[in-house]
């Protein structure tokens, strides 16, 4: 049976096995601010969703991951769900997030009602798309 819960420090040693964009510290430091969600299946974490705050105000999802033995499971659906809610019942009215041109995770975003806001270029690299999607509207 898969649940989505939040990360506790007793999920660390197996968080940042999975998560290679941040350096140890800063995912217990993400654990103990409760900004990271997770998918878990027999107690073994699965997917988890990863989030901080854009100027310091609006929600912003840095990552979201699914094994790739699990997906198209609706297990990222699962985490981005559990994530909104919390956001609404905080009082959140919307929430950003990004990912890169190349990456199919843009057709995902669209899915859920995510709509295209805006975009980075940098040089050497795909472009950064960006994706806003209202709650009010939603839930």
């Amino acid at each position: 049976m898969i649940f989505v819960t939040k990360a506790t420090l007793a999920d660390w040693s197996l968080l940042i096995s999975l998560d290679t964009h941040l350096s140890k510290e800063k995912i217990k430091e993400k654990i103990e601010r409760q900004e990271i969600f997770l998918a878990k299946e027999n107690n073994k974490i699965i997917g988890f969703l990863r989030f901080n705050y854009f100027w310091d105000e609006l929600p912003f999802i840095n990552l979201l991951f699914v094994e790739a033995d699990h997906r198209k499971q609706g297990i990222g659906s699962a985490l981005m769900n559990a994530f909104e809610q919390q956001m609404k019942e905080l009082g959140y009215s919307q929430i950003l997030l990004s990912t890169q041109s190349d990456e199919e995770g843009q057709h995902f975003y669209r899915k859920l009602n995510y709509t295209d806001c805006g975009a980075l270029l940098l040089s050497k690299e795909p472009t950064e798309l960006f994706f806003v999607k209202k709650l009010d509207s939603y839930m």
